[in-house]
């Protein structure tokens, strides 16, 4: 165990949704082929880390891609409600091109500014922030030094990541890259939160 904390923010592996630009927060789909195979290589890189602990989103998506992790740690997931993904309101299961094209003055208004403004009948960036950053929190009261996983989703990884490096929510979007089945590090130290590992997609070669 080293002398540091350190976080690895997990996306789930490919959905049928995330390929086709299918807005799918609160819809609950299981992975494909390809994000099977990708969960196993998260596993792989798990491996080599000796968890401490693995905290996961409720989403099925998410179940399956710590599921892996879960075997090569030898660590139960601790489901935590504030991993899951964002909720997408009336736009759940529809393309993202779609809303742009028929509902303009809503998709703008989210997209110039997703800190104030939801998905209709969804949630802000902020409300996000409010549910997953206290998961860092616990995370951080109960483990003061080695490796943990949290698998969760793209826009809560990406909302997580400008919380800690203290960049504006609102930019979530268009600052912060989440691909399917990468990790993001972060050493969490007196001094806060150190990014070093972003976006990465090594370990699916």
């Amino acid at each position: 165990m080293g002398v540091m904390l350190t976080i690895h923010l997990v996306r789930h592996g490919d959905t049928a949704q995330a390929a086709d630009g299918i807005f799918c927060g609160d819809l609950d789909p299981p992975l494909t082929a390809q994000g099977l195979e990708q969960a196993l290589r998260v596993g792989r890189a798990a491996a080599s880390l000796e968890l401490v602990a693995l905290y996961c989103s409720p989403k099925l998506r998410a179940q399956q891609t710590a599921a892996p992790i879960a075997r090569v740690s030898g660590r139960t997931p601790d489901v935590q409600d504030g991993l899951r993904e964002i909720a997408y309101g009336s736009w759940e299961g529809r393309k993202e091109s779609e809303i742009h094209a028929t509902e303009p003055a809503a998709y703008n208004a989210w997209h110039d500014n997703p800190g104030i403004y939801s998905p209709p009948g969804g949630e802000t960036a902020y409300a996000i922030a409010a549910r997953a950053l206290p998961v860092i929190r616990l995370v951080r009261e109960r483990h003061a030094a080695g490796h943990v996983m949290l698998v969760s989703h793209k826009a809560t990884v990406r909302i997580l990541v400008c919380g800690l490096l203290g960049i504006p929510l609102q930019r979530f979007r268009t600052y912060v890259a989440c691909p399917t089945a990468s990790i993001t590090s972060f050493e969490l130290g007196p001094e806060g939160a150190l990014l070093i590992g972003a976006a990465d997609v090594h370990h699916l070669g």
